[in-house]
């Protein structure tokens, strides 16, 4: 792609970026200058640390690297949270960690105690799992619940951000899901695709939009790992990408801002 091309996302992507709902958000971590693009960008990327072999020095490396990049948040597993929470403090880039994943199979009880832990020992931001088998089974009630109690729980203390694994679900539970996700008060869908291995696409981010309305942010993960294909997701109205390329993403973005 050119530089040309690329000017032209850049510019849809601010486009975009200026007429979000979060760009005001009162969080350190998007609260940036608007004329301060590439933070504004950086600022909407999730460092993703959930490689279930990575140790504890890579987790201190990596936040260490994500302090000084503007990130919006490092997410890792529940045993590394306070790890991470102490290298990121103060540095504006929020611990994200992970309830239920990846199905949200456990007991309600369970996935409370979960997010209780995790919030606790320092996640200001997590992705819970939605109950599959639940909508699966056409329990919509006891997914219902579960996620009303996750959402109270977590009010003023931290984002949550539920799990739509989209290739478990038909179009009618694909329907179902979504509205339960705005109904009952979550923060962002996180648009998953790690059952299917399908790559982040325009169109999953502008079908869950026209179902959540403007008021959910989203986030989208799935093969995103150049600055080029991460403008294109923003400027399709993703909130939030999960990845990670992140800091070669970050890099590349410094080098092509003037």
């Amino acid at each position: 792609m050119n530089n040309a091309a690329i000017e032209e996302i850049v510019k849809a992507t601010n486009k975009a970026l200026d007429s979000s709902i979060y760009v005001e958000d009162d969080r350190p971590v998007l609260s940036v200058p608007r004329t301060d693009r590439p933070r504004q960008i950086s600022g909407r990327l999730e460092h993703s640390l959930l490689d279930p072999a990575i140790t504890r020095k890579k987790i201190i490396a990596e936040c260490e690297t994500a302090a000084v990049c503007g990130i919006a948040a490092v997410v890792v597993s529940p045993y590394y949270v306070d790890c991470a929470a102490h290298v990121l403090a103060k540095s504006g880039v929020a611990v994200c960690s992970a309830a239920g994943f990846p199905h949200g199979a456990c007991s309600a009880a369970a996935k409370s105690a979960e997010l209780r832990e995790c919030m606790r020992r320092g996640a200001a931001e997590m992705d819970v799992a939605v109950n599959a088998l639940a909508i699966k089974s056409g329990e919509t009630d006891a997914a219902r619940r579960e996620l009303q109690e996750l959402s109270h729980m977590a009010r003023g203390g931290c984002r949550l951000k539920a799990i739509y694994e989209q290739s478990l679900y038909n179009d009618e539970e694909k329907k179902t899901v979504l509205s339960l996700i705005r109904e009952c008060g979550l923060d962002f869908v996180k648009i998953s695709n790690a059952l299917s291995g399908k790559k982040a696409e325009e169109a999953d981010i502008r079908f869950v939009r026209g179902l959540v309305g403007d008021t959910v942010g989203i986030k989208i993960d799935g093969g995103v790992k150049t600055l080029e294909r991460t403008l294109q997701i923003l400027a399709a109205g993703a909130d939030r990408i999960g990845m990670s390329a992140t800091f070669a993403v970050v890099n590349e973005l410094d080098r092509r801002s003037p």
